[in-house]
């Protein structure tokens, strides 16, 4: 490649990482005030409660796994409430793909996630007898332990920037990718294990990071795989919820069935929806 390509590559990854970090940053600035509330309003709940956590895990950002996951270890909400809202949370995906001009898939992807994640939830607590703490009158969560500054400002900041910098290197290396390999060559790679996608995406959806969503959306928007696979891989993809469950010995073992049964749900649907659409 000669420096003129390069440089387009750079400059390309650095225009698309840079809308993505503001689109970040914004919604994480907005939604730290009111993360505290909807999490005491999920926890009120009886036998609603993976309904609005299906709902309350729509919020594109990791502390709502987070928020999940400690409401769960507490005792305050159901293992079928937490699966709801793993299963409904998409992490960066939607700014992403928001940001990336893919706003026409949003509604059918929430409406999917939402849907998927309020019956599997239903379906858990009604074969998963379990019983919960005392309800909350308010629940402060980790957020309004610290300072606003930390909260409603550096947080949002350093969260958009780690996510930009995972756009961007994978902007780069996808824009690097493309041109040694060339578009007719990788599209042809990857139409021939399109079958595999499903799983794969799935799989990738289980790293609890961000980054694993900032993935599947941009190998989404360049064609790279279907709309089944994409819904299956942001299905399990819980972030860092998962991590606050493996960091309590009281919550290893619900840890480990909680995410197979993300992780079937995810692999099913993906198989399913991209069979309705042709693969």
């Amino acid at each position: 490649m000669n420096l003129e390509i390069i440089k387009d590559i750079l400059l390309d990854a650095l225009k698309d990482s840079a809308s993505v970090f503001l689109f970040v940053f914004i919604f994480h600035a907005l939604t730290s005030f009111f993360e505290g509330r909807m999490a005491s309003f999920i926890a009120s709940k009886k036998a609603g409660a993976p309904v609005i956590g299906s709902l309350f895990g729509l919020i594109p950002q990791c502390g709502t796994s987070v928020l999940g996951s400690d409401l769960y270890a507490r005792g305050y909400i159901t293992a079928g409430t937490l699966i709801a809202i793993f299963l409904s949370c998409s992490d960066e995906a939607l700014l992403v793909l928001l940001s990336g001009g893919f706003a026409k898939i949003i509604p059918s992807l929430l409406i999917l996630k939402f849907v998927i994640g309020s019956i599997v939830g239903l379906a858990v607590n009604a074969v998963v007898k379990q019983e919960t703490a005392q309800n909350l009158d308010t629940y402060e969560g980790h957020a309004h332990s610290e300072n606003a500054i930390d909260s409603h400002l550096l947080h949002p900041l350093h969260h958009a920037f780690e996510v930009f910098v995972y756009v961007l290197v994978i902007n780069i290396v996808m824009g690097t990718l493309i041109q040694l390999i060339g578009e007719e060559n990788l599209s042809s790679i990857i139409s021939g294990g399109k079958h595999l996608t499903p799983l794969l995406a799935s799989i990738l959806g289980l790293v609890p990071n961000c980054a694993s969503s900032v993935i599947l959306s941009e190998l989404y928007m360049s064609g790279n795989i279907a709309f089944g696979a994409l819904t299956g891989g942001l299905l399990v993809n819980c972030g860092l919820g998962i991590l606050v469950l493996f960091k309590r010995k009281a919550t290893i073992k619900s840890a480990m069935w909680i995410i197979a049964t993300c992780f079937a749900v995810s692999v099913a649907s993906g198989y399913i929806i991209c069979f309705v659409n042709g693969f």
